[in-house]
């Protein structure tokens, strides 16, 4: 259903980009997956780091996929307590190290000592064990340990008890989950929402991703400078009005977008391509403004020294045998 509204919005010539980057972005994918090279010719993707055009697609969501979620015992607590601790660190190494350490990770046998010590010596010996994909906040306020880590093992303790698992097994929207989550400490919009979505790659709930989307901080910068004007539209509005434009725009600019095996782009992965955008119009259109006036891209692309991804999306996607089929 495409979203009307009295004053529509007022697309800047970065739009353009955004679709030429998705398009771009996905075929980097492809190359990779199909061993073609070079991956691409576009210089800023050569040189900077870029996600995937599809959420999912990326090495930390596949891992969560693979080998957290449909790895394991499959009861609501125990999936959710595997998210959730997965989640709140979002680096696969540890993940890993926990894995090592104690050899089943379930809320059933879950020690807080066990796990605060095991990630104190990491951190002790130089190790980090957050990805600097989110910014988190510390909890101390809210569980009032020194350490991050345990505050945020305490953070898993509180929505376990809560019966957190099964009230979201219950919810009757995928809103209502997010509102959920941000109901508990240290859990803003942003990190409601990505969680939101991991948890609905699991069997815990079965939205579709076109259900609801809540801009993030990025989001909203490459929405200012692919958009002059908002027109009557809040930054939820216009990620579902270019969601569900997508096949009109690709058309328009003579653009052949390589879909996720006949799965188009999804609010999340709209919502990220506004976030990867906003980086790339840094070197790309630097007179175009957002909101953080941010004008370099952090991090620079290298070659991984990791295994090559096998890919395995949510089984309820039914991309899985087309995959099998047609890459």
């Amino acid at each position: 259903m495409h979203l009307t509204r009295k004053q529509p919005p007022t697309p800047t010539h970065v739009l353009d980009t955004y679709w030429k980057f998705a398009t771009e972005r996905q075929e980097v994918f492809f190359n990779r997956l199909n061993g073609v090279m070079p991956l691409t010719a576009d210089p800023i993707l050569l040189r900077h780091k870029f996600t995937n055009a599809y959420r999912a697609a990326d090495r930390v969501s596949q891992y969560l996929i693979r080998e957290v979620i449909y790895r394991g015992e499959q009861s609501t607590d125990e999936l959710l307590f595997r998210i959730l601790l997965f989640k709140l660190f979002n680096k696969i190494e540890t993940y890993e190290l926990l894995l090592h350490d104690l050899g089943e990770l379930t809320w059933r046998n879950y020690d807080f000592n066990r796990y605060s010590q095991i990630l104190h010596q990491a951190l002790q010996a130089g190790e980090r064990v957050y990805s600097g994909a989110y910014m988190m906040a510390s909890g101390s306020s809210a569980f009032g340990y020194a350490r991050k880590h345990e505050n945020h093992l305490k953070l898993i303790e509180a929505m376990m008890q809560a019966g957190l698992a099964q009230r979201i097994a219950d919810a009757p929207t995928m809103q209502a989950v997010y509102e959920l989550l941000l109901s508990f400490p240290t859990i803003g919009s942003f990190l409601a929402y990505q969680y939101t979505i991991d948890i609905n790659y699991s069997t815990l709930t079965n939205f579709s991703e076109m259900d609801f989307v809540m801009p993030g901080p990025g989001a909203r910068d490459g929405i200012r400078k692919c958009f002059s004007s908002l027109g009557d539209y809040t930054e939820a509005d216009i990620i579902r009005y270019v969601t569900d434009l997508q096949e009109r725009e690709f058309e328009r600019l003579g653009l052949n977008f390589k879909t996720l095996w006949g799965r188009p782009l999804q609010l999340i992965d709209c919502q990220n391509l506004f976030c990867e955008t906003d980086k790339y119009a840094r070197v790309a259109h630097p007179e175009a403004n957002g909101i953080s006036n941010r004008t370099r891209i952090k991090q620079l692309y290298t070659q991984s020294k990791l295994e090559p991804i096998s890919y395995f999306f949510p089984p309820k996607w039914g991309l899985n045998d087309k995959m099998a089929g047609n890459s």
